[in-house]
């Protein structure tokens, strides 16, 4: 921990700055294990906007984590040197000049051979992420829970990216290792009857909740681990989960999963080899009390556990 008294750990959590559980501040990466980055953007949304916000408050609300995982029986900031690198500099009126951005940040960081954690914003920026990852390790196992498919050809016309195409774009660029793209939590009403199908078409393993709720987490976690055999990136959109759990969000659908099974699918995944994660859509202006806020910072919270279970191995 940062013996700094502006970032100490025995402050209250309504004192002090509100970086990423009080973590130093900085873009010197010399023995940093993990790097926290916002990306504070919401132009690709579809609905409604707010996601900008999300970093700053996903951030707020981590103060509230005091340390040690006692699921997992390990305190993350004991067993890695983590930083927050601040955010990237969006654009919020050009899409394009964003995602190079990203892409450019996220590279740097993870060149020097530094695990990066995303905040985000929309959906959009998982793209840029992976262009950064795929550079450095090849085609990744992707991981994607969601409660849409985001594998849509375009949903405005002429331009191609969105927070609902994403995923189509890293397919179609060799981003993701065949066969190994798992779509996890996936519900609601779409716009056409072969949404789905083409989803599986261009490559994807769409996991329904019905499929989630009639197997339940564990068989989940067991198809998992038998298809992700490259460097997994995991990529987590907080409209997985119920709006009853997680109301601030822009797409909120019903009949999601619930914050505990959310947990549960993020701590089943300590067996593999983790690369990279995001966590986005949370948009503080539809929140009630913080609890999006605060479900998605302890999601992020037990991402950076199974970073330091690996470390330990």
């Amino acid at each position: 921990m940062n013996d700094n008294p502006a970032f100490g750990a025995d402050l209250q959590p309504f004192m002090g700055i509100p970086s990423f559980m009080r973590l130093p501040v900085t873009r010197e990466l010399k023995d940093v294990d993990v790097a926290i980055l916002g990306v504070p953007f919401d132009s690709g949304t579809s609905y409604r906007t707010g996601t900008r916000f999300g970093p700053r408050k996903i951030r707020e609300t981590s103060l509230m984590i005091w340390g040690h995982n006692s699921t997992l029986n390990v305190t993350p900031l004991k067993k890695l040197k983590v930083v927050d690198y601040g955010d990237v500099s969006v654009i919020p009126t050009s899409i394009e000049h964003t995602m190079t951005a990203i892409t450019r940040t996220a590279g740097e960081i993870i060149e020097t051979g530094t695990t990066l954690i995303t905040l985000g914003g929309d959906h959009s920026i998982a793209l840029p992420l992976l262009r950064a990852h795929a550079k450095k390790y090849g085609p990744v196992s992707l991981i994607h829970i969601d409660a849409h498919i985001d594998t849509w050809e375009a949903e405005f016309e002429a331009v191609p990216y969105s927070h609902g195409t994403p995923f189509r774009h890293a397919l179609q660029e060799g981003l993701i290792r065949k066969g190994e793209y798992m779509q996890i939590g996936i519900r609601g009403p779409v716009s056409g009857e072969n949404d789905y199908v083409d989803a599986r078409k261009l490559g994807a393993r769409i996991v329904t909740i019905h499929e989630v709720m009639e197997k339940g987490v564990k068989e989940i976690l067991k198809e998992i681990r038998e298809r992700m055999k490259g460097p997994v990136y995991v990529t987590v959109d907080i409209d997985s989960v119920d709006p009853a759990y997680a109301p601030a969000t822009g797409t909120p659908e019903v009949g999601g999963l619930t914050s505990y099974q959310l947990l549960q699918l993020v701590r089943g995944l300590h067996e593999l080899n983790l690369i990279g994660f995001d966590l986005v859509e949370v948009s503080p202006p539809y929140d009630h009390g913080d609890i999006t806020a605060i479900l998605a910072s302890n999601i992020v919270f037990e991402y950076l556990s199974l970073l330091a279970i690996k470390k330990t191995l």
